[in-house]
C-alpha cells in the first residue's frame, strides 16, 4: 500500500519570524491525496467549507515566488496560502484537476472584526466595533496570481472555485485562464479586507455542477449587513468598514447555468469595467458603492437584486442587449445613485424601467460589433455606443498569455449577438387584485429563495399604498404563490385560471422571506 501526502512542499513561518525570500520553479506536483473528509472550517457567513492545506502550503511566508509550476490532479487544493503572508506570487503555473480549488488565499478569522460563521447570524449595531479594517495582519497581503492556466476544478468538492479569496488584501489575478469547474471561476468570500484586483482574466464553463453562482462570485455579508438596529442612514458608512475597493476589469467572462459575474448579498466597493460578459450578464444584489461602467454584455443585461434605497450605486456607459431584469424588492422610485447613458437594442427595453429615473440620456441601436465570430465585440467606428461615451478596450489580451500555457488553453464559444423578438402575447406579468404580479423566469428563482422545480408567481408591489385587496387578504411584497389548491401555479395563465371563480375560498401555499407556508384568502 503506498500513503499519499495531503501536502507536497509545507513552509511554516510567522508574521514574528516568516520564511522568506524562497523561489519554487519548474517542478511537477501529483496526485496529493484527496482531503473532502477534512474540509470542515466554515468560511465567514455562508455554507462553504475549507481544508487548510494544498500539495503546496505556505503560511508565515514573506517573498515567495511560485514560477512555471505544474500541479495535476491534486486530491485537494493545489496551492493554498494560509494566515499571515506577504508577497506571495504564483506566475506561469499550471493546475489541473484538482480535486477541491485550485488557489486559495485564506486568512485567519481573529484578522476580522465581529465575524459570524452561518449565513443567518447577525451583528447588532450598539456592539460592533466599529474601527475600520482588519483587527490583526494574520491574512495574506498584496499577494498575486498571474499568466497562468487554471481548469477542471472541483472534480471531488463542490464548494470549490479556480482562486478563492477570503479573508485577504490587495490580491491581483491578472492574465490567468479559468474553465471547467463546477462552482465558480473567482470566488471572492467576504468584503473582509478588499483591494483586490481582478484583470485581464479569461473566465468560462463554471457553474457546470452546482447553481446560484457565477462565472465571478463574490458575497459581502460584511459588519454592515443585515445589521440589527443599525440607522438606515449609517449603512453606506458601516458598509466601507471592511471591504477596500477592489477592482474588475479588462476580463472576459461566460456563464451559461448563472451570472458571468455574481455580486451577491452586500458585495460593496468594487468598481467594473471594461468587461466582456458572454452568457450571464451582471447581478448586483444589496450592497453599497458600486460603479459598473464601459461593459459589454452579449444578449443579455444588468441584473438588479434587492437594492438598498441609498445604495450609492452607478451604472453607465454600458452596452445592454436586452432590458433590465431586476428580481426581489428592489427601490420603489429611484435606483441608485445613476443609471444613465447606456446603449440599448430596442426603445422598449431603454424606457422600461423610467419610472425608477433610469436611461433618460441612453440611447439606441445595433452596436455594431466589428467581428463576434472570431470574438471581436470592439464597435465600429460609427456605432451609436460612441454616443454615450462608450470606449473600445482590446479583446485579444484576455487570459494566459506566456505561449507555452496560451496554445493549450482554451477559449470561449462566441455567442452570435442577437436582437430578441418581441412577443407582447408570451405574459409574464399581469395585475391581480390590485397588485402587480410575475411568474419567476431565470434567476429571479433564487433572488426569491424557491428552486425552479416549485416555481410561483410573485407578488410584485400593490397599486396603493393600503388597502388593496390583496393587502387586505393579507398578501405582502415579495410573496411568492406557489401552490392553489394543492396545485402548482408556474405561469400567470396558471394562476388566473386557479383562482378565477368569484365568491370561492381558495387555500394557498406561498414563501415568505424564503421560508414556507399556508394562507388562506376568498376571491
Amino acid at each position: 500500500q503506498i500513503a499519499q501526502l495531503k501536502h507536497i512542499i509545507e513552509i511554516k513561518g510567522s508574521e514574528e519570524a516568516p520564511v522568506s525570500n524562497i523561489n519554487i520553479k519548474n517542478i511537477t506536483f501529483q496526485h496529493t491525496a484527496r482531503t473532502f473528509m477534512l474540509t470542515k472550517e466554515p468560511l465567514l457567513r455562508s455554507d462553504w467549507t475549507i481544508y487548510r492545506g494544498g500539495a503546496i502550503y505556505i503560511t508565515g511566508g514573506k517573498n515567495i515566488n511560485i514560477t512555471d509550476c505544474t500541479i495535476d490532479q491534486p486530491g485537494g487544493n493545489g496551492i493554498f496560502i494560509s494566515d499571515y503572508n506577504r508577497n506571495i506570487n504564483i506566475t506561469r503555473t499550471h493546475i489541473q484537476g484538482a480535486g477541491a480549488s485550485g488557489i486559495c488565499f485564506v486568512g485567519n478569522p481573529d484578522s476580522a472584526r465581529n465575524p459570524k460563521f452561518e449565513y443567518n447570524q447577525r451583528n447588532n449595531y450598539k456592539d460592533i466595533d466599529q474601527t475600520p479594517g482588519p483587527k490583526s495582519n494574520n491574512y495574506p497581503k498584496g499577494c498575486t496570481v498571474s499568466d497562468s492556466l487554471i481548469h477542471q476544478i472541483g472534480t471531488v468538492e463542490k464548494q470549490a472555485t479556480g482562486i478563492q479569496i477570503s479573508m485577504s488584501q490587495d490580491i491581483t489575478v491578472s492574465h490567468v485562464s479559468i474553465y471547467d469547474v463546477g462552482r465558480a471561476g473567482i470566488n471572492i468570500s467576504e468584503g473582509t479586507h478588499g483591494g483586490h484586483i481582478i484583470e485581464h482574466c479569461d473566465v468560462f464553463d463554471t457553474v457546470k455542477e452546482t447553481g446560484d453562482h457565477g462565472s465571478f462570485n463574490s458575497w459581502g455579508r460584511d459588519r454592515f449587513w443585515h445589521l440589527n438596529g443599525a440607522p438606515y442612514d449609517q449603512l453606506p458608512r458601516l458598509a466601507k468598514l471592511d471591504a477596500k475597493k477592489s477592482i474588475i476589469r479588462n476580463s472576459r467572462w461566460r456563464c451559461d447555468h448563472g451570472w458571468d459575474v455574481d455580486l451577491d448579498d452586500g458585495s460593496s466597493n468594487y468598481e467594473i469595467y471594461n468587461n466582456l460578459f458572454l452568457g450571464g450578464g451582471l447581478k448586483l444584489r444589496e450592497g453599497y458603492h458600486r460603479n459598473v461602467y464601459n461593459n459589454i454584455a452579449i444578449n443579455n443585461s444588468l441584473h438588479p437584486h434587492v437594492w438598498y434605497n441609498n445604495s450609492g450605486d452607478s451604472v453607465t456607459n454600458n452596452i445592454w442587449m436586452t432590458a433590465y431584469k431586476p428580481a426581489g424588492g428592489m427601490p420603489p422610485k429611484q435606483w441608485g445613485k445613476k443609471i444613465d447613458r447606456n446603449l440599448f437594442t430596442y426603445e422598449a427595453d431603454r424606457i422600461k424601467f423610467a419610472k425608477h429615473n433610469t436611461d433618460e440620456n441612453s440611447v439606441v441601436g445595433d452596436p455594431l460589433f466589428v467581428n463576434p465570430a472570431i470574438g471581436d465585440y470592439s464597435v465600429k467606428s460609427n456605432s451609436p455606443a460612441f454616443k454615450i461615451g462608450f470606449k473600445n478596450f482590446p479583446m485579444n489580451k484576455f487570459g494566459v498569455q506566456t505561449p507555452e500555457l496560451k496554445k493549450i488553453a482554451r477559449s470561449p464559444i462566441f455567442p452570435k449577438p442577437n436582437r430578441p423578438a418581441q412577443n407582447p402575447n408570451n405574459r409574464t406579468d399581469a395585475y391581480w387584485n390590485e397588485a402587480s404580479i410575475k411568474s419567476l423566469q431565470g434567476q429571479e428563482f433564487s433572488a426569491y429563495g424557491v428552486s425552479k422545480e416549485d416555481g410561483g408567481i410573485a407578488i410584485l408591489k400593490f397599486q396603493y399604498p393600503h388597502g388593496t385587496k390583496a393587502q387586505n387578504q393579507g398578501f405582502k411584497p415579495n410573496d411568492v404563490i406557489q401552490k392553489v389548491n394543492g396545485k402548482p401555479v408556474k405561469t400567470i395563465k396558471q394562476f388566473l385560471n386557479a383562482v378565477k371563480t368569484k365568491n370561492k375560498t381558495y387555500k394557498l401555499v406561498i414563501v415568505r422571506n424564503q421560508k414556507q407556508q399556508k394562507l388562506t384568502i376568498k376571491q
